[in-house]
């Protein structure tokens, strides 16, 4: 993808953590997302405008390193041992194997390589395996982040001093509705790794799911989760639900496509120096609704032909898209 540089390095950076200013509720969230469509995507589009160049997109890659067996119950989840899904178990890879597929990431365009596995937490033994792909990837020269599940400080401070970038740990929902998708832990737990992980001194990387069932309120109350946090995460992935035959969420009734749209507005508005990132989903959303959620002030987006372990558009359509609208990688 074309990387030409159209604006100075100032404005490509990515904005330093601040201290909130704001203090979101849900009501004022729900009162975002009720304006006319027109007036929520004109505000958020100022706000993106404010904080970032336009037409930049942060193009990050994503692969598991190790599938299926995780204990937990999420119910959006195809790896858990819990649901009858066809998703293969995976040992963990090797480091060459990894280091192979973030090369290709980096020659696509990547800027940044995330590394997922089906834990609930990391072993010791786990983290030295990923403690040697997080170097090796950032001898490649791109960002790194990394998913394992929760967290201990002390994993938490070796990971940074592996190079760690990013850690991503979503908090999936808001706290009134997370008992109704996920059982196995609870909000507090997600809450202190991500504690773990800004006293440790990476960035945060941390959003939630949509079309899962749930209401606006709880919508607006997902995002007022994440907004308050201080500082708020730097990366905020929205992920649609990809719907997997044999987990409970199987044949939830999809989510409207312009309600997401909103939600895209509404977390730049809420968070207006973080990146918001088009994830899981994003396969089932056209061109023109993917237009639409960069105009809203996504800016970000995972990029390549699978997720973890869903599918997600491919890299020619992505440049294609680009093209189409004047976009360019960051």
């Amino acid at each position: 993808m074309d990387t030409h540089s159209t604006v100075s390095r100032t404005q490509n950076a990515q904005p330093s953590p601040s201290k909130n200013t704001t203090v979101w509720s849900v009501e004022a969230v729900e009162a975002l997302f009720a304006l006319p469509f027109n007036d929520l995507i004109w505000r958020a589009q100022s706000v993106h405008r404010a904080h970032f160049d336009p037409n930049g997109v942060q193009l990050s890659t994503l692969l598991s390193v190790k599938t299926g067996g995780c204990p937990e119950d999420c119910g959006y989840c195809p790896q858990s041992i819990r649901h009858p899904t066809a998703v293969a178990n995976q040992a963990i890879l090797s480091t060459e194997e990894v280091l192979v597929a973030a090369r290709a990431a980096k020659d696509s365009g990547a800027s940044r390589f995330c590394m997922g596995a089906a834990w609930r937490s990391p072993k010791e033994r786990d983290l030295d395996a990923v403690i040697h792909m997080i170097e090796g990837v950032r001898a490649l020269g791109l960002e790194t982040c990394a998913t394992l599940g929760m967290l201990k400080p002390a994993q938490a401070e070796r990971l940074k001093q592996a190079g760690l970038d990013y850690y991503n740990h979503n908090l999936d929902t808001s706290r009134e509705f997370y008992g109704d998708v996920i059982h196995t832990r609870d909000y507090q737990d997600r809450l202190d790794t991500l504690q773990a992980v800004r006293h440790a001194g990476m960035h945060v990387c941390c959003g939630g799911i949509v079309g899962m069932g749930e209401t606006r309120q709880v919508r607006a109350g997902l995002l007022t989760e994440l907004a308050n946090l201080d500082p708020a995460p730097e990366s905020v992935p929205i992920n649609l639900l990809v719907q997997v035959e044999g987990t409970p969420l199987h044949g939830t009734e999809p989510l409207d496509p312009f309600e997401f749209v909103r939600t895209i507005a509404c977390a730049r508005i809420t968070m207006p120096a973080s990146r918001v990132r088009l994830s899981a989903g994003r396969e089932s959303l056209s061109d023109e609704m993917q237009a639409l959620c960069f105009l809203a002030g996504a800016n970000s987006i995972f990029y390549g032909e699978r997720l973890l372990t869903t599918g997600n558009p491919d890299v020619e359509r992505d440049r294609r898209l680009f093209e189409r609208l004047g976009l360019h990688a960051e």
